[in-house]
Parts: C-alpha cells; structure tokens; sequence
C-alpha cells in the first residue's frame, strides 16, 4: 500500500507541473472559476433589471399617479411620462420596452364600478425582459388598483392576510443563486475537462509508453490524474468562493465551507473518473471535445441546477440519480443556501461515493485494455 500511495504521489506531481506548463488550461481554469462566475451570476437571463418603461397618462388622477410611482430601480428604470405622439416613435426606436397607457376617467370609470381598460404595449424583439416582465407589470398595477379601491370604498379587510416571507435569498437577488450554481457546475465540468485532457496529452506525447514500462499500474495513473486534478479544481473553487462570490458579489454562504468541499471532492472523485473513461474512447483531443459536448450539455441542464428536477418527467429524474452531478447539486444547495449538517446531506454523499466506485472500476478497466493495446 506504502508502494502504491508513493507511486500515485510521485505520478501525481508530475501531472502537476504538465498542467502549469500548459497555459491554455491554466487560463481556462482562471477564467472559468472569475470571469464566468462573475458574469453569469450578474447576467442571469431570467431576471428583469432596470426594464425601461414610459407611460401615457390620460386621467392625471391620485390612482394613475400612484400606479406611475410603483415602477421603481432595480426591476423597472423610473418612468418616463410621455404623450401619445412619443409612444411609438419610441419604440420603434428601442427607447422603450414597455409603454403603458392610462386612459382618461380611469379612476372615476373604475370607482363607479365600470371596466375601464389599460393598454400596455411591450417591444417582444427584448424577449428576456419582454417575458418576464409583462408578469411583473400586471401584478404592479393590479395589486395598486386593489389597494386603492378598498380603501376608497371603505371596504372590510379580507379574512386572511397572506404574508410572504423569503427563505434564505430574502432580496430575491438572483445573483446569490447565479453565483454559486456556477461553482457548482464548473467543479463538475472542469474535472472533466482536466482529467481527460492530461491523458489524451500523455497519448499525444507519447509519454505513455514512458509509463508502460515504469513499474506502475494502471490503477496508481488513474489515482495521480485524479487526485492532482481534483485538487486543482478544488482549490480554484476555493477561491472562486472567497473571492469572487463572497467578495466581490457579496453572496452569504449559509453552510459549512469544509462540508461542502467534502462533498466536491466526492464529485471530483466520480466526474473525474467519467473523464478518464472519456479520454479513452476518444484518439485525439477534437474527439474528446466533442464527447465533452454530448455529455456535460445533458449534466448541466439534466442535473437540477439550472432546472428544478421537479418539472422534468418522470422517466427523466429516474436516469439522472445515476449522475453524480445530480447528487451533488442537492448537496451543495443544501449546504451553501440553507446551512444543512451533515446529518441531512448523508445520503448523497453516500451516493457520490457509491457512483464514484463504479465509474472508477469501469474506467479503469477500460483505462487496462487500451494500455494492453498499445504495448
């Protein structure tokens, strides 16, 4: 066993130094683990931010006032009231995204028990903020009109009174979830990328003939790539989360740092054995490239990070508890959102290490027969 950990050590570091020799990986991962954190958590395309709205205010009322004073930073940019003759110049111009129009006696209309009608125009060409913010206005306006209207008419208060509280993100700020979502996507994919990468490099260089006739198995090679690879991708995580998440985007993390990196490492452990078995389907890196393609695309988007597992079909969320992201995508929601112990992440864990085990038994005798070819 002393034999075996020295080997994988030693083998370990030389993996190590080919990646710093390799300043393509180098800046992908520094890239990936800064500037990509920091972009999509801040760009999140599901969220309206500072939507540009004019209104036309026919009726000059209390109850068109307070529904213009309701659009305020950081979901709508403030108003700009505007006459009829400006509304579609405007937004033919792209000047605005939406433009809403109230109409003369709106207020008296509606008081006297009438249906009076707002227009609102929406430029669809800004899709993101055109889809999500049409909800938005309606809620805005509906819930002043409601107001005022029982106010006004002196009207008993309802029964019950809902009252919303938000859980662990209480701003609703979507780059709190952007950000560590990212992390979490990127360790998976990275160890991928990485592990695959350093052996189809030994292929290309051919220094794996060099190991062929080194008094190493093919268990301590596997062993040194994942380790030395995961431990890159762990401590890019590591400042990735201390500098650009809790730093620069100010995003809380509400769980135990360690636990987490437990979890990663179990991850590492299983994602990293995926890309071994990957490398040795493909010959060359373009190959690996496109296999990356075909296999993080469905991780990522089958895995309930970006997509509540909830609303995929049934057949779906079954395949997928044979992922690890999947597993480690709970995990590490559990832990960084809603400060979970390990007393409630357990069966993950035990699941990332159970599907680590068969990735890496079936990569490395599929790692054993490709050696056998080529000697």
């Amino acid at each position: 066993m002393g034999r075996f950990l020295a080997n994988s050590y030693r083998l370990g570091t030389k993996e190590l130094w080919s990646l710093w020799r390799d300043p393509a990986m180098l800046l992908l991962i520094v890239y990936v683990f800064t500037l990509g954190v920091y972009s999509a958590a801040t760009a999140m395309p599901e969220t309206l931010s500072n939507a540009p709205i004019a209104i036309v205010d026919e009726d000059r009322s209390p109850l068109s006032q307070r529904i213009v004073s309701a659009f305020y930073p950081p979901h709508f940019s403030p108003p700009r009231r505007i006459d009829w003759a400006g509304m579609d110049p405007g937004m033919d111009q792209g000047l605005y995204t939406f433009a809403m129009v109230i109409p003369g006696n709106f207020q008296r209309d509606l008081l006297a028990g009438r249906s009076p009608i707002i227009q609102l125009n929406v430029d669809a060409t800004s899709m993101n903020q055109a889809f999500v913010g049409s909800g938005h206005v309606q809620n805005i306006v509906m819930g002043e009109i409601t107001e005022f209207a029982q106010r006004y008419r002196h009207t008993t208060e309802p029964p019950v009174d809902l009252a919303l509280r938000a859980r662990f993100n209480p701003s609703l700020d979507p780059a709190w979830f952007g950000a560590l979502v990212e992390v979490i996507d990127y360790i998976a994919m990275l160890s991928i990328i990485l592990t695959g990468a350093a052996l189809i490099r030994e292929r290309e260089r051919g220094t794996v003939e060099h190991l062929l006739v080194m008094p190493v198995t093919p268990a301590e090679i596997m062993l040194a790539k994942i380790w030395s690879m995961g431990l890159v991708v762990l401590l890019a995580a590591w400042v990735s989360i201390t500098v650009v998440v809790r730093g620069v985007l100010d995003v809380p993390v509400a769980g135990s740092l360690p636990l987490f990196f437990t979890g990663a490492a179990l991850c590492l452990f299983a994602t990293a054995s995926m890309g071994i078995f990957m490398a040795t389907l493909a010959r060359n890196m373009p190959q690996f490239a496109m296999l990356l393609i075909l296999i993080i695309m469905p991780l990522q988007m089958l895995s309930g990070g970006n997509t509540p597992r909830e609303s995929m079909p049934g057949p779906v969320q079954d395949v997928m508890l044979a992922a690890p992201t999947t597993h480690f995508i709970q995990l590490s929601q559990a832990i960084l959102f809603r400060g979970a112990g390990l007393d409630v992440v357990w069966p993950q864990c035990l699941a990332l290490l159970a599907i680590g085990g068969v990735l890496f038994a079936l990569s490395l005798r599929r790692f054993r027969n490709t050696i056998a070819k080529m000697a």
